[in-house]
């Protein structure tokens, strides 16, 4: 009998120890051109809640924020203009790759951020470092959710807030039509434009498996937050949830 512990990969059932090893193939395919395709897959609206969650994320000069699954650095980049010399932004991603492109872009920008390659599962940080954590698309592809919100937690300093920006459950007249360019068209559009349609139909299959808003709610609470609260972004396709580390 196979008593070996599996979790889910998009909507296969994988054994725990290869969920990392999959999730890497998927972004050492898609890295180079990640943007182009976020780009295409949300018409664009990526940069709006992202800009969204610089807003409500209130970064001031002087605070040291933690980018988690920073991948190409788009919130990196807009904190470290917002902390100024006496802040700082550390930007992390598991995948070397997707490390590598986001490096090159704020390099690009002009902007001197640390980067560091990293488990968000296991953070290499003191307690209380930050004054803000922030991961944007990267909760959904981590195998233990809950280990890396107590890990957000921990490293956060009292009163710092997370921010977590992720695909979430969208309004019930829009799921058909969702469903339908979710599984029909992105993984074409991943053929085309990166040669690899496996991956994005993952990227979709990985969105339906993420906790919806309430439920990732009740995880953020139980892994300490507090005043956790969330804002539906385009009919929830996209959810911003936000919690305070008492």
């Amino acid at each position: 009998m196979n008593t070996e512990k599996t979790t889910h990969f998009g909507f296969e059932d994988v054994p725990v120890r290869d969920k990392a090893r999959r999730v890497a193939a998927v972004f050492d395919s898609v890295a180079p051109r990640y943007d182009l395709m976020n780009d295409l897959m949300s018409a664009g609206l990526h940069r709006v809640w992202k800009a969204f969650t610089v807003a409500l994320a209130g970064v001031r000069p002087g605070f040291k924020v933690l980018d988690i699954a920073s991948g190409t650095g788009d919130l990196a980049r807009a904190f470290a203009r917002q902390v100024g010399e006496a802040g700082m932004v550390v930007s992390t991603d598991i995948n070397a790759s997707m490390l590598r492109e986001g490096r090159t872009r704020l390099e690009d920008a002009g902007l001197c951020v640390p980067a560091a390659q990293c488990d968000a599962e296991r953070l290499p940080f003191a307690d209380a470092s930050f004054d803000r954590v922030t991961v944007a698309f990267g909760l959904r592809n981590m195998t233990h959710k809950e280990r890396a919100l107590a890990e957000f937690q921990r490293v956060l300093k009292p009163g710092g807030k997370l921010m977590v920006l992720e695909f979430s459950r969208p309004w019930e007249p829009l799921r058909g039509a969702y469903d339908w360019y979710s599984f029909k068209v992105l993984p074409r559009l991943g053929s085309m434009v990166a040669g690899d349609a496996d991956s994005y139909r993952y990227l979709a299959e990985s969105i339906r498996k993420h906790p919806d808003q309430a439920t990732l709610k009740t995880m953020m609470e139980d892994a300490g937050f507090s005043q956790v609260h969330w804002h539906n972004l385009t009919a929830g396709v996209v959810a911003l949830h936000i919690g305070v580390k008492i």
